[in-house]
């Protein structure tokens, strides 16, 4: 009889080791998730979406990757801060072309909208009224998919030649809708290279890498005041 107490102390000691063991499982994994979820944390990143024209696209240059969003993405890089871009440029867009395909860009998350259409709209003497009504209906789309995201306009003009009502009435187009949504604005994106013909291709319209450059220190001059400059770990 004494040795069958002592089995089942035996036992009973056995279970209890075995089940406190397991009570301390659930604490080392726990332990473990946040670790895990704090690496995750450490090199999250945001996403800057540039969305335009061949301005955006890099048109001419021979690597895309130098037109101005490009730079601004080795510059980020550069800083080591928790963000990437994505150049969503398309070659000759309009205002109405980027409004039809603006739905479809959402599909990825956005954190930065940054807005630059409207050139080809005022070299084809598109009315500003439909170019504003297009430009809104872009911004109200990234609103409703993102509330939370932070937009940037970037303003254009066109040459004199269009005429003084025109040229006055398409540069107050982008002003206008950023102020009526919030935005930041980059009031003209070429200053400083429109007009430079050694800071354009060929064509007078589209900056050289050089030029490229330039558009980039416009943009970057407003776009650094929306970041939260959190860095990546090493």
């Amino acid at each position: 009889m004494y040795k069958l107490k002592l089995t089942y102390l035996a036992l009973f000691a056995t279970i209890a080791l075995s089940a406190c063991g397991e009570k301390n499982k659930p604490a080392a994994d726990t332990e473990s998730k946040a670790d895990t979820t704090a690496k995750a944390d450490a090199v999250a990143t945001k996403t800057i979406l540039f969305f335009g024209d061949s301005l955006t696209a890099g048109y001419g240059l021979d690597d895309p990757a130098d037109a101005f969003p490009g730079v601004i993405s080795k510059k980020i890089d550069s800083l080591k801060l928790r963000y990437k871009v994505v150049n969503a440029g398309v070659s000759g867009e309009t205002s109405a072309g980027g409004n039809g395909r603006i739905d479809w860009t959402l599909k990825q998350k956005v954190d930065i909208f940054i807005l630059e259409l409207g050139a080809n709209d005022g070299l084809r003497g598109i009315s500003p009224t439909e170019t504003t009504k297009n430009l809104q209906s872009i911004v109200d789309k990234v609103k409703a998919k993102y509330p939370d995201a932070k937009l940037v306009m970037l303003g254009m003009q066109v040459p004199p030649n269009m005429g003084a009502d025109y040229v006055n009435k398409f540069k107050a187009v982008f002003p206008t809708i950023a102020t009526k949504n919030k935005m930041a604005l980059v009031p003209f994106l070429l200053q400083g290279v429109g007009g430079h013909p050694d800071l354009n291709q060929a064509d007078g319209i589209h900056p050289t890498e050089k030029g490229a450059k330039i558009v980039a220190e416009n943009v970057w001059s407003v776009l650094k005041g929306e970041l939260d400059n959190s860095k990546t770990s090493n």
